[in-house]
């Protein structure tokens, strides 16, 4: 494809997974299934913006306040997108017995016991783990957290059918499988983000252990390999709320290997 059509899908997964207002005149269903392998690159649109609020809430306030100004204000760019799937998520597979009925929890627009939890329970993880890291620490974790998590979710796309109801889905394009080959070509982002923070803040990376990176490693693929595992027994494939919460739990995955300490 052209670099115009591709920053046109980065601009359709940018509105689809942010509340930033984008109009399309011409817009195609088919970019919006196409536009998942630009998912890490909205990542690190968000990433980078929260970042930002983190680090500058630091030169005032205690890292606690920082890690809650930058958890809220990711919130509300991306209009609680995957925090939602999360919860859904949680409550369909907390209380439901039987595939049709977890799909119709999932489907409900209120939050039950389980979901309130399980949200209450990833904010309290977020904030903590950020507010534990050294500032530049915490700087490059967003910014790779935010990025990496959307390029891990998309996997589930490649290894797994869609599970849900294509008649119901929210996002119909997003209820098809993507290529190994798409999915690969979604990794370079990674690999430009590397690159970047390699150049802007090589101090910060040096702060960074290898036993940390392993850690952040080997949670995410725990957490990503745990939700293909559940959902393909529950539901027999993703759903879009799966996605979310595959999302949500790989960002903490990898906050939680960064944060940790060898140092006693």
């Amino acid at each position: 494809m052209s670099i115009k059509q591709e920053w046109r899908l980065l601009l359709v997964a940018t509105q689809f997974l942010t509340r930033i207002p984008i109009q399309f005149n011409d817009y195609q269903p088919q970019w919006l299934h196409q536009s998942s392998r630009h998912f890490p690159g909205v990542g690190l649109l968000v990433g980078v913006v929260c970042a930002a609020i983190f680090w500058l809430a630091s030169l005032g306030f205690p890292p606690l306040v920082a890690a809650i100004a930058t958890t809220a204000f990711g919130i509300k760019l991306t209009g609680a997108f995957h925090e939602d799937g999360l919860a859904d998520t949680c409550d369909g597979l907390g209380g439901g017995l039987t595939r049709e009925r977890t799909l119709t929890i999932m489907k409900d627009s209120r939050i039950g016991t389980y979901g309130t939890l399980g949200l209450a329970c990833a904010l309290l993880l977020k904030v903590s783990l950020l507010a534990a890291m050294p500032v530049m620490t915490a700087v490059v974790a967003l910014v790779i957290a935010h990025s990496a998590s959307r390029l891990l979710c998309t996997a589930l796309i490649v290894l797994l059918p869609y599970g849900g109801e294509i008649e119901h889905a929210k996002a119909k394009p997003m209820a098809q499988q993507m290529t190994l080959n798409q999915w690969l070509g979604s990794s370079l982002w990674l690999l430009f983000i590397g690159v970047m923070l390699y150049l802007l803040l090589p101090l910060a990376l040096q702060q960074i252990t290898v036993q940390q990176w392993l850690l952040a490693l080997v949670f995410s693929v725990l957490g990503i390999t745990h939700m293909y595992r559940l959902l393909k027994r529950r539901l027999q494939g993703y759903t879009g709320d799966g996605l979310g919460a595959t999302q949500q739990i790989t960002e903490i995955a990898i906050y939680a290997g960064l944060a940790a300490n060898f140092t006693g």
